[in-house]
């Protein structure tokens, strides 16, 4: 059990490494000018050309009888995890930056944190060490993702200049619009692209937040993680090309350069099918808050990768923001161990002191005359 909860740990640093990729290459595609919806469309049936006879063939003993409650259980996982989750985020980074969509990503631990509470999947007594430190380890994570943002610092890594000039080019660059009235739109209430791209991005956290929150409780009745994967993407899928039906007009859209097709592949096959299955195993060991915790590491990834490929330079606040990250990652990991080697007394303990030690007690306090009479009334009956 040890070893399998290590190797989800490691599971989800690996998603979070992958992920920081998929935001510069995607960046990289969209200043090209590929369509968003596309983009999305070629991710998911990518992914699920992979996922769903990966799926069916290596769960297909295990995998339980489709009901209708599990049917729409795996809509609203695609609804929001697959559907809303990534085109929200990909018109929120192109109305931004990689470097703020990746940092805004740590406010889905707190999402996450706070349904998974309300749906009673977590359990925090804050009246306990275990139950401080836990929601302490989930401040000091978003501190520090927030440090990367407001933060900068001298460049300790390669040169600030060139980093300015980069992200100046990206956020200069016209981006196709699938749903330009609603840009036109918020524009006549005084928002311009960045604030609508926050908004996008804002979206994004809370959809994610929602899919691993509600997954949670699903895996437990259903554990096929693959098929619960799967299933989702299907219904994500379907709703994309839906949407992107009815929003593309132009057929040339649909057409890829080498690129933009590069950035496909990725998407579809290490930032959907590897990414989301590591997701829904990860979820089933170690839960939806521990799991949401990874997503601070996103910044740190992300500068990373962007000094490796796009020779962007690493500053001092991304230094700190990081440790930050890794100490409150730390933190809520020691919680978790806690409470897997605590035994379970409390639970025993309390249903033994309800109803029958009453009834006992009430039955022994009865003299033989009343006992006798309570026997002759129902005999009576």
């Amino acid at each position: 059990m040890e070893r399998e909860v290590l190797r989800a740990h490691g599971a989800m640093a690996l998603v979070q490494l992958f992920n920081g990729g998929y935001h510069v290459i995607t960046k990289v595609a969209l200043n090209v000018g590929v369509n968003q919806l596309v983009f999305c469309v070629f991710r998911d049936l990518l992914a699920l050309s992979i996922l769903a006879p990966i799926a069916y063939f290596r769960e297909k003993r295990t995998r339980l009888p489709m009901t209708r409650r599990l049917l729409m259980s795996f809509f609203f996982l695609g609804l929001t995890g697959i559907f809303g989750n990534q085109l929200l985020f990909l018109l929120g980074l192109s109305y931004t930056n990689p470097t703020y969509a990746a940092a805004i990503q740590p406010s889905i631990p707190v999402f996450t944190f706070l349904l998974a509470v309300m749906m009673g999947t977590e359990r925090v007594n804050l009246l306990t060490t275990e139950g401080q430190a836990k929601v302490g380890g989930t401040f000091i994570c978003v501190s520090g993702a927030i440090l990367m943002v407001l933060f900068r610092g001298p460049a300790l890594f390669g040169y600030g200049n060139e980093d300015f000039v980069g992200e100046n080019e990206v956020r200069v660059r016209g981006q196709p619009e699938p749903v330009g009235w609603l840009l036109s739109n918020f524009i006549d209430i005084g928002l311009d692209q960045w604030h609508l791209g926050v908004l996008c991005l804002i979206g994004n956290c809370m959809c994610m937040a929602a899919f691993i929150a509600i997954q949670a409780p699903i895996l437990r009745k259903y554990p096929s993680s693959l098929s619960v994967t799967a299933y989702s993407y299907f219904f994500g899928a379907v709703l994309m090309v839906i949407t992107a039906f009815f929003l593309t007009n132009d057929s040339t859209e649909w057409s890829l350069t080498q690129s933009e097709l590069f950035a496909v592949i990725y998407a579809g096959i290490i930032a959907s099918a590897v990414n989301y299955g590591l997701i829904t195993w990860s979820n089933k060991i170690l839960g939806p808050a521990l799991v949401a915790l990874y997503n601070p590491l996103q910044p740190a990834a992300s500068a990373f990768l962007s000094k490796i490929f796009l020779g962007s330079p690493i500053y001092l606040g991304s230094v700190l923001g990081g440790c930050l990250i890794i100490a409150g990652l730390y933190m809520v990991t020691w919680v978790s161990y806690r409470e897997r080697q605590a035994p379970p007394v409390i639970t025993t303990h309390v249903t033994r002191e309800v109803e029958p030690l009453i009834n006992k007690d009430a039955a022994a306090s009865k003299t033989p005359f009343q006992r006798a009479h309570v026997f002759a009334t129902k005999s009576n009956d």
